[in-house]
């Protein structure tokens, strides 16, 4: 008797356990990827990638694929990025969706109880081990250092499938069709396309006055050997890396995730920029590496600056013919206080968990 009694507990355990397998793939979908290139180093995207696809995948080269990150605790950003592409173009369009483990149920439960629920999209999760050693503590801006924040470098273990992609940060918004953004052209031996600091000479003044950084100056620290060995005028126009194309098999040619890599490491080790210089270390690497070898963006592609003030610094004229518009800077739009608050507004989808609020004066 006690024999069948042990059979039984070890049946209902086994019984158990089946059904919470069944439970998790139902809602996880779960994703093997293989590894890119034995000369490669380990894959971002961790071994299991959750995938949520509300329609039957066609065929890559039919698909405009778009890269962005979710940070649980600005992810309204995410999602208002999303909802922005979505109701501006008719163009089939696939999300990369790159978040950290504790936020993949969030950003799927967020999505699939939204008007979003049939996008195409597939949420993978970032392993934030490929960053070990590679980052340079800093207190200036510490928020800067978050791990998503490098997802750009690693583009093609997380684009497998396709030539070209676009990558956003979260604090841009979509008023025009996202097709003509991906039919930028990019110039033989170009891994990427970026809109250059320099570009619309209508905000100059207004970039000044705020005391931005538009050149290389503002990014690197001219006053380290390393820096001034590079040979770069220290007064060339910088560009904005939170909205670009990509080519991913011109990237993988020229190996550039392992240079900006590269240029990481150096940082640790002689701290050639920082948080204190304009944007961040995830900027300056880009700079270097992308020197000279990069197409432009069509200027209304990228209006930039919305977050650098709280106040209202561009005219409604203006803007209305923008096609991208960023608010990179600290005073993002579901923050409060931050200028042009309404633009971004009427993308949100508040949050169904109730776990992401907006911060209003009437909160």
């Amino acid at each position: 008797m006690a024999l069948i009694r042990k059979i039984n507990q070890g049946l209902l355990l086994l019984v158990i356990l089946t059904f919470c397998l069944v439970l998790y793939n139902k809602f996880h979908n779960v994703s093997l990827h293989e590894e890119e290139s034995a000369e490669e180093p380990d894959s971002p995207a961790t071994p299991s990638a959750v995938r949520a696809m509300k329609q039957s995948r066609a065929a890559a080269g039919d698909l405009i694929p778009i890269i962005i990150c979710a940070v649980e605790d600005r992810m309204g950003g995410t999602i208002a990025t999303i909802n922005s592409i979505n109701s501006n173009t008719n163009a089939n369009i696939f999300f990369y969706i790159i978040t950290l483990r504790d936020s993949l149920l969030h950003i799927s439960k967020w999505i699939e109880n939204t008007k979003l629920k049939d996008i195409k999209y597939k949420v993978l999760e970032f392993n934030p081990a490929v960053l070990e050693g590679k980052v340079r503590p800093d207190a200036a801006r510490p928020e800067l250092l978050q791990p998503l924040n490098f997802v750009r470098y690693f583009i093609p273990y997380l684009i497998r499938d396709h030539e070209k992609v676009i990558y956003l940060d979260d604090d841009v918004i979509i008023q025009g069709d996202i097709r003509d953004l991906y039919d930028t052209d990019l110039d033989p031996g170009h891994a990427a396309a970026f809109s250059t600091d320099c570009d619309l000479t209508s905000t100059h003044e207004m970039v000044r006055s705020m005391g931005m950084q538009t050149t290389y100056m503002g990014h690197l620290d001219y006053r380290k050997p390393t820096i001034r060995g590079l040979g770069i005028n220290p007064t060339t126009c910088s560009f904005n890396v939170g909205a670009f194309v990509a080519n991913v098999t011109e990237w993988k040619r020229q190996r550039i995730t392992k240079q900006l890599e590269k240029w990481l490491v150096s940082n640790v080790e002689e701290n050639l920029y920082s948080s204190a210089l304009a944007e961040g270390v995830v900027t300056p690497p880009m700079l270097i590496v992308f020197h000279n070898k990069h197409s432009l963006l069509n200027p209304l592609w990228h209006i930039r600056h919305l977050g650098w003030s709280p106040d209202d610094r561009y005219s409604e004229h203006f803007l209305s013919e923008a096609k991208l518009l960023h608010w990179n800077g600290r005073f993002k739009p579901w923050d409060y206080p931050t200028a042009h608050m309404e633009l971004w507004e009427r993308w949100y989808l508040p949050d169904p968990t109730g776990r992401f609020r907006l911060v209003r004066p009437n909160n």
